[in-house]
């Protein structure tokens, strides 16, 4: 609990006194001010607001005698009473941001509910044969209670029988993190008699993610992606889709790390050293991308693409017999274009420069 500072420059002010003071002179003054304020001599219709006042004055002159009383020779001095000034405003700016801390809270809170649990304060329209649930959309929030069933009307369709047309069915779900209403449909009860295989969370988890995806929500579905990484660490179509969602969120060092799980899952092909490549380029680590290219052109030997990407970086390592070796193999597949100018650039390079 905040402890309350006492304002000597405010209670000053009330009674109409400088610093420095003693008691006496809080009792001169608390005389002069009652005889202005006191509700007898009032106007009319002002007694209360007097009555008020005067109230004021007699706790803060009591406050000041007995700060007096208690310091040094009787008296308050001018630092005292700006110690305590400044004080006091520190506490006045503390007590304003926490109120509008609290404020802000109760307004988040009240926006989660509308947004979140819009039938709240309703009766549920449906009973609820199964009490737990997933949502299929959220998997990560685990298993939820469902608290009801409700049905919503689309304003916007229009109908005699309002009962089909229009309609939707909603499920008000109780999940560890709060109360969320989702879609009925979107829901899949729980049968806890049953083991929950690691295929089906797998499925669950990246099934959601590719709907992230889809929104542009990477970082997202990565997140949903560990989830369906740790039911089953050997998927290597969960290690691609988490790569690509990590790249896809400039996560490049989660991302690096994703794919070398692929890497030594699926090795032999060189889709993930495709990928490896890229994102090592992407995080300047030119010659962990070189080893990367490697190996995905010997393991692709046909694409042309994989030898001019070896070919570049290569002549980004200043690699003269490497890059023209790559990207002769790159034009004897049938690349063109850009290949030429790099063979160019290659060819310019010093051989003394390359050792």
């Amino acid at each position: 609990m905040p402890v309350t500072i006492l304002d000597i420059e405010q209670h000053l002010l009330l009674l109409e006194l400088e610093a420095p003071f003693t008691k006496r002179d809080v009792q001169l003054a608390r005389r002069r001010m009652a005889k202005r304020w006191h509700p007898d001599v009032a106007p009319q219709g002002r007694q209360f607001e007097h009555e008020r006042h005067l109230k004021a004055i007699n706790e803060a002159a009591d406050q000041l005698e007995s700060l007096a009383e208690g310091s040094r020779g009787g008296k308050v001095s001018r630092s005292a009473v700006k110690v305590s000034a400044a004080a006091a405003r520190r506490e006045r700016e503390e007590a304003g941001r926490r109120a509008y801390e609290a404020e802000q809270r109760a307004r988040a809170a009240a926006r989660d509910r509308a947004e979140n649990d819009p039938f709240g304060s309703r009766v549920p329209d449906h009973s609820v044969v199964h009490r737990y649930a997933r949502c299929l959309s959220y998997p990560e929030w685990g298993v939820g209670t469902v608290a009801g069933i409700y049905f919503s009307v689309d304003p916007k369709k229009n109908g005699e029988d309002r009962s089909e047309i229009g309609q939707q069915q909603w499920a008000r779900v109780k999940f560890s993190h709060g109360i969320r209403t989702v879609p009925a449909g979107s829901m899949k009860f729980v049968d806890f008699s049953k083991p929950d295989p690691a295929e089906e969370r797998a499925e669950r988890f990246t099934l959601a993610a590719q709907r992230a995806m889809a929104d542009g929500e990477y970082e997202l579905a990565a997140q949903r992606l560990i989830y369906a990484r740790d039911a089953e660490p050997r998927n290597v179509a969960v290690l691609r889709l988490m790569t690509l969602a990590f790249w896809q969120a400039g996560k490049l060092e989660e991302a690096a790390r994703a794919v070398r799980d692929w890497a030594r899952v699926d090795g032999r092909r060189p889709a993930a050293h495709r990928f490896a490549a890229r994102i090592y380029e992407d995080m300047g680590a030119i010659d962990l991308a070189e080893e990367a290219a490697e190996r995905a052109a010997k393991r692709g030997p046909s694409d042309a693409g994989a030898w001019e990407r070896l070919g570049r970086l290569r002549l980004a390592l200043v690699d003269r017999e490497g890059a023209l070796e790559a990207l002769r193999r790159a034009l004897a597949l049938g690349a063109n274009g850009e290949v030429h100018d790099l063979v160019a650039q290659a060819l310019a390079l010093e051989p003394s420069l390359t050792g």
